[in-house]
């Protein structure tokens, strides 16, 4: 008893003191807090309202987390809303993705859209796999032959962590999608999961440039020289920051990462804010041509779309160069994409929405008689079966989306993508966090996603009575006018047709010829 009451006594001496430790440090901390804050002239709260007006900062830094998950509606939060996220997360988990009691989506915003549902809808049993697409059919020596319809957009290595590039590539392999790597680069994490890639070529030229950052024509040879590799895209813009290049902080810029882009590890690697040697339509071509010349592979180019006359010119200078000048594919990417580091005034107010600019370019290529040899890959937070179904509509070939897939491997939109701290390991190089990121685990969820996407779009499709999602035409859309009415969208917008000079165009069908030799 004695040992345990000089035991007890010595606990609670001790605890005494480490209380009344505790509390002059908490006392001092304040009183220095307070001399501190009387003091600096940056932040007039913190001045006026010494050490309480701290709480402000730390509330202010907590309210994003507390309005994502107790306050904001289903349907209110940006850039992705719940109900959308959660559509994402189900369909990679492959769970019912179901929903009861009604829809959440408000059904009467003008500019909104709807699929008309037919009588008499497509059976199952009547249902057919999408079709097959070329890419390339009358330029490339080596054409890209796909059916599928949705893809992993350009997101780099650098951006996104080791983990979360071998899930996706593993991921698309299992899919039958393509993957495109961005513009950081070829990795060998994405080579590793043996899915189709498209290379994308950014304004420094990264993977593909010498030492005075211009396009190395060997060392394009040697990534064209990979199977896997089917196709190039040349960046000209993208949706997160059109008319500014790439951003990676120095602080994710590894060692390996400077290997696979050619630059210095440690330092920020910032792309020029457009191509050096691009800096006309003709500059475009002629590059277009020239990295087909080398790699034989299909070519094409990305871009949020600003000015349309660029689209009259380039289709123009197509016919005068010839069809060995023209892109084999043409992404368009919206002005509300993006998930990396962006400047906010180039995201909120630059560049033309996908909804307006998908349709209007689709019609510009087929006014030009180009529409056969030019392939359109639409993107832009095409992650749930609706909206990539309304892109199949508007006349997009392809979908590509990149927050998707970040959805599928667990992205929770904590907004951070810009710095070293994802808390999920998707856009982090700190193995601490990259650990809770299992690609095994992961790459079957990538699948899944891609399968329910798919899924999705097909149900869309055979509900407007066509047996698969290629199928789709503006015939099958309604826009929202108001409350009471709406139009169809193909007498809104309607596809043209050819302006009869360039129905024979000469050259062309010497092409095609040429094409249907090779693949026969």
């Amino acid at each position: 008893m004695d040992l345990l009451s000089s035991l007890a006594t010595l606990t609670l001496n001790w605890g005494a003191f480490f209380f009344v430790f505790l509390l002059l440090v908490l006392v001092v901390s304040i009183a220095v807090m307070y001399w501190v804050d009387t003091h600096q002239t940056a932040h007039t709260i913190r001045r006026n309202y010494p050490v309480v007006g701290r709480f402000r900062y730390f509330f202010e830094h907590l309210g994003e987390f507390f309005r994502q998950y107790f306050f904001a509606m289903d349907r209110e939060e940006l850039p992705f809303n719940r109900a959308e996220r959660s559509w994402a997360y189900r369909a990679a988990k492959k769970v019912d993705t179901t929903i009861a009691f009604g829809s959440t989506r408000t059904l009467e915003t003008p500019g909104d859209i709807f699929f008309l549902n037919c009588a008499f809808p497509t059976l199952d049993e009547d249902a057919v796999q999408p079709r097959d697409v070329c890419i390339g059919e009358y330029t490339a020596k080596t054409p890209y032959r796909t059916n599928s319809v949705v893809n992993i957009s350009g997101m780099s290595f650098g951006a996104l962590s080791k983990p979360a590039v071998q899930a996706l590539s593993n991921g698309a392999r299992k899919a039958g999608i393509w993957m495109n790597t961005g513009e950081g680069g070829l990795s060998p994490y994405h080579l590793e999961g043996g899915c189709d890639l498209v290379f994308q070529i950014g304004t420094a030229k990264y993977g593909v440039r010498n030492k005075e950052g211009h396009l190395d024509d060997e060392k394009l040879a040697k990534i064209a020289a990979h199977e896997t590799v089917r196709m190039f895209e040349i960046k000209m813009s993208q949706g997160a920051k059109p008319g500014k290049g790439g951003m990676l902080p120095g602080e994710k810029v590894t060692e390996e990462i400077a290997h696979t882009r050619g630059i210095p590890a440690g330092q920020d690697s910032i792309s020029p804010n457009g191509h050096r040697d691009i800096k006309s339509v003709d500059d475009l071509l002629n590059m277009i041509n020239r990295v087909r010349q080398v790699t034989s592979k299909p070519v094409g180019f990305k871009m949020v779309v600003g000015d349309l006359k660029f689209f009259e010119t380039l289709c123009e200078l197509i016919h005068k160069k010839g069809i060995e000048y023209c892109p084999d594919f043409i992404t368009i990417d919206s002005s509300d994409g993006g998930t990396g580091a962006a400047p906010q005034p180039l995201m909120d107010y630059v560049g033309m929405h996908l909804r307006e600019s998908l349709p209007m370019v689709v019609n510009i290529i087929t006014a030009y008689g180009l529409r056969k040899y030019i392939k359109i890959i639409s993107s832009g937070k095409l992650i749930v079966p609706g909206k990539a179904a309304w892109a199949l509509s508007a006349g997009a070939d392809f979908v590509v989306t990149a927050r998707g897939f970040l959805f599928s491997l667990g992205c929770i939109q904590a907004l951070q993508c810009n710095k070293n701290t994802c808390p999920t390991g998707i856009t982090t190089h700190n193995p601490e966090l990259q650990k809770g990121l299992v690609p095994q685990v992961k790459s079957e969820r990538v699948a899944h996603y891609v399968e329910g996407l798919v899924h999705g779009i097909g149900m869309i499709a055979h509900s407007c009575g066509v047996k698969e999602p290629r199928e789709l035409n503006r015939s099958h859309v309604r826009i929202i006018e108001n409350q009471s009415r709406s139009q169809l969208f193909n007498e809104i917008n309607p596809i043209p047709n050819t302006r009869p000079e360039y129905i024979n165009m000469v050259g062309f069908h010497d092409a095609e010829a040429s094409s249907e030799g090779r693949l026969q």
